[in-house]
């Protein structure tokens, strides 16, 4: 076959397209659910303390991390006829759907073993994931040799992943609505307002399992792995690590994740943030779609921008941009929440809201295309493909910067007053400004920051295509 063909051929049909976004959705709803309301769950259903609940969550993602490598050495070393991907999707299906459902289980534990039970099922839940997260990340390097082809699906299915990861602020209300005597609690005149009770929670937990487990399987129903590594040979731990730590584009791409985690921090506190500045938990659909569109438009330009610039410049672009929106939207909302009967701030506000999510597709979308290039680079320089690995260490780091933003994010939810104001069912003295910072300003810093790493990125331009040319040949030849 041609270069050409290779390189500039469509492999992807519309049916793959969309189921591979659909199975991304469905993932992204349980892992949006998890991140955005299981500490919530803790700390007003069993009692706990909401801010060890984040530090418990927090060391789960650490302590799970064992389960990363040896996921991406499994994927790379399998020979399913299923393919290496898609097999460990389906081995994910079960243990995922148990997993999510038992988070949301109201127990009679109290004080030590409470807390006990919340790191065990965090964990298992961790785990569970990551046999999900790995090998659906890491499919994205496998459905086409064409590079542009790669980057449409990616942005593509992103955009359907991001609107998974808010989909529990549409399911949430909903399932409050249905639910019998799902809102009334003592202390709160009208059910509209009043928190979520544990069946509602079970319920949210069960519907969202079953909704993303079934969307999920689609990926392994329907796709298919048609960039493979010809080399018979299996990758050790030893050899792993030591590839990735030579791997130094991808180790930019990861350090500059790490630096952003910020990004993460304001979907941990959405909940908290809505109750707070909006006044009721329910209107957490409100911040979720508002910025959520933000996020897919984001998400759909990105393509032009990569065309127009490259991936490096891309991102650099969006951050710079982050920073400026995230700063104008937390001095917007400082004044507004001064006078918020002003209709020209009410508007600036919602607006400065959609345009934060203007920046998401720098984090959402970039790892995952710049990854992908660093497999390639990596195959052309050793011959070896890698996706396993190198998707298995990304995966791990957006798990610890998801739970690393939650935890920030609740320790300045709590520095403001938050609990005592939601024990007292008066958040007038709350500093609503506190919350809002760690919502906007200080994920715009960090946005800012992440762009350092960047900066020495070179898998772009005529160094990329150089490499998919070369592979193109080489595979070709096999």
């Amino acid at each position: 076959m041609a270069e050409n063909d290779i390189t500039r051929q469509k492999h992807l049909n519309i049916k793959e397209i969309i189921a591979y976004s659909l199975g991304l959705f469905g993932f992204q709803a349980i892992v949006g659910l998890l991140f955005t309301y299981q500490a919530e769950f803790s700390g007003s259903i069993l009692g706990a303390n909401v801010i060890i609940v984040a530090i418990l969550i927090l060391i789960a993602k650490i302590v799970s991390a064992a389960a990363d490598p040896v996921v991406g050495n499994m994927i790379d070393r399998s020979k399913s006829k299923l393919g290496k991907f898609k097999s460990m999707i389906v081995y994910s299906l079960a243990p995922l759907l148990v997993a999510t459902i038992i988070i949301f289980v109201k127990v009679p534990f109290k004080g030590a073993g409470l807390y006990v039970w919340i790191f065990i099922v965090s964990l298992i839940w961790s785990i569970a994931m990551t046999m999900g997260d790995v090998p659906s990340q890491g499919i994205a390097a496998a459905l086409t040799p064409n590079p542009t082809e790669r980057t449409n699906v990616v942005s593509i299915s992103n955009t359907a992943k991001q609107i998974g990861f808010s989909a529990c602020a549409v399911i949430v209300p909903i399932v409050c609505l249905i639910v019998p005597e799902g809102s009334k609690v003592i202390g709160f005149e009208g059910d509209q307002d009043a928190p979520m009770n544990a069946t509602e929670f079970l319920f949210v937990g069960i519907l969202t399992a079953i909704l993303g487990c079934v969307l999920f399987a689609l990926i392994p129903l329907v796709n298919k792995e048609r960039v493979t590594n010809a080399s018979s040979e299996t990758v050790g731990f030893k050899e792993m690590f030591m590839a990735l730590k030579s791997n130094k584009p991808f180790m930019l791409v990861i350090i500059s994740y790490f630096l952003g985690f910020g990004r993460q921090m304001a979907m941990g506190i959405q909940v908290q943030a809505a109750t707070i500045i909006l006044g009721s938990q329910n209107l957490v659909v409100v911040l979720g779609i508002v910025t959520a569109i933000g996020s897919m438009i984001s998400m759909a330009i990105c393509p032009f921008l990569i065309k127009k610039l490259n991936e490096k410049k891309a991102y650099i672009l969006l951050s710079v941009y982050g920073f400026a929106a995230s700063i104008f939207s937390f001095a917007i909302g400082h004044f507004w929440f001064q006078n918020p009967k002003n209709m020209a701030l009410t508007v600036l506000f919602y607006a400065s809201l959609f345009l934060i999510g203007l920046q998401f597709g720098a984090v959402t979308l970039m790892p995952m295309i710049m990854t992908a290039d660093c497999v390639d680079a990596y195959e052309y320089e050793t011959g070896k493909r890698m996706e396993g690995a190198c998707y298995s260490i990304l995966t791990l780091t957006i798990k610890v910067c998801l739970a690393l933003g939650m935890a920030v994010g609740l320790v300045f939810v709590g520095a403001s007053g938050y609990y005592d104001a939601l024990s007292a069912q008066n958040f007038a003295n709350c500093n609503k400004d506190v919350i809002f910072f760690a919502y906007t300003a200080l994920p715009g810093i960090l946005a800012l920051l992440s762009i350092i790493p960047m900066l020495k990125y070179d898998i772009v331009g005529e160094k990329k295509a150089t490499i998919s040319k070369a592979l193109a040949e080489r595979r070709t030849a096999e």
